[in-house]
């Protein structure tokens, strides 16, 4: 909507007329006082404002501090926050080809945005640590064995993120992407079903990989010579995220919880 010369603002005016009344029984000045300060069905008026007038020329000004809506996910090379928006209504892969480390601070932190967090893996032991640090599973996180994920309901009240940990060579998840539902494919590395995967998926993540492996990411994702010659010299914790049309560096740096729970970030487990 266009701004128009100006914006203003302001209480509702004195009560008159039909919609005031008495105080039944009042006699006094201050009684009557009050019964013109009463509003049938809405009670004592307000305290009043002076109006809040905006010229045109100051419009522009207004902003609200509001970023991107989502799970943050670390840093970018500027040091603002990257933010991953996990809960989405249409379908959303999103392939990490990384260590389980990362794929465990990002099911926590969607975890703590509302999202239920569905695990399927075949390593049920190395998240059991963060069920149990959650309430037990019922908390919004709950650890399935491979091929064992139930329909999850996922909805725009309670949106659903699917970890798939399921080694090099995932089989075909039984829970796939959904309206509000995401899924989170990681790979220790690159496998034979790898390229099939990032061309799949909406976002691509990738870790510190071998020379070998970078070469191949590369042609499958299209990504420029210097990205590709960086994956294999990427520190501890950071990632390359790409989508089709964007990409950006982002440290992931845990929180004091996080890391008494899962450790400092690193690419082996």
């Amino acid at each position: 909507m266009a701004p128009t010369s100006s914006t203003t603002t302001s209480g509702a005016g004195t009560a008159s007329g039909p919609g005031a009344f008495a105080v039944p029984g009042s006699g006094d000045g201050r009684s009557a006082g009050v019964g013109a300060r009463l509003r049938a069905g809405f009670g004592l008026l307000g305290p009043r404002h002076p109006r809040h007038t905006l010229s045109v020329d100051q419009v522009d000004a207004l902003s609200l501090p509001i970023g991107d809506d989502g799970v943050v996910v670390g840093v970018n090379t500027e040091g603002l926050p990257a933010v991953l928006g996990v809960n989405r209504p249409t379908p959303y892969d999103i392939v990490l080809i990384g260590g389980l480390w990362t794929a465990q601070v990002l099911a926590l932190r969607a975890a703590a945005t509302g999202a239920r967090v569905a695990v399927e893996t075949g390593r049920a032991a190395a998240w059991m640590p963060m069920v149990h640090a959650m309430g037990g599973g019922q908390n919004g996180l709950a650890v399935h064995d491979v091929g064992r994920v139930p329909p999850q309901g996922a909805s725009a009240g309670t949106p659903v993120l699917v970890v798939r940990d399921c080694g090099m060579r995932p089989p075909r998840g039984r829970v796939a992407s959904a309206p509000w539902q995401s899924v989170l494919t990681l790979l220790p590395y690159l496998s034979p079903v790898a390229p099939r995967l990032m061309r799949q998926a909406r976002l691509v993540g990738v870790q510190r990989v071998s020379p070998d492996e970078a070469t191949e990411i590369g042609r499958v994702i299209g990504l420029p010579r210097p990205e590709l010659e960086s994956l294999p010299s990427l520190p501890d914790g950071v990632t390359l995220w790409c989508t089709e049309r964007d990409r950006q560096y982002v440290m992931t740096q845990p929180t004091d919880p996080e890391t008494g729970l899962l450790g400092m970030a690193r690419r082996m487990d």
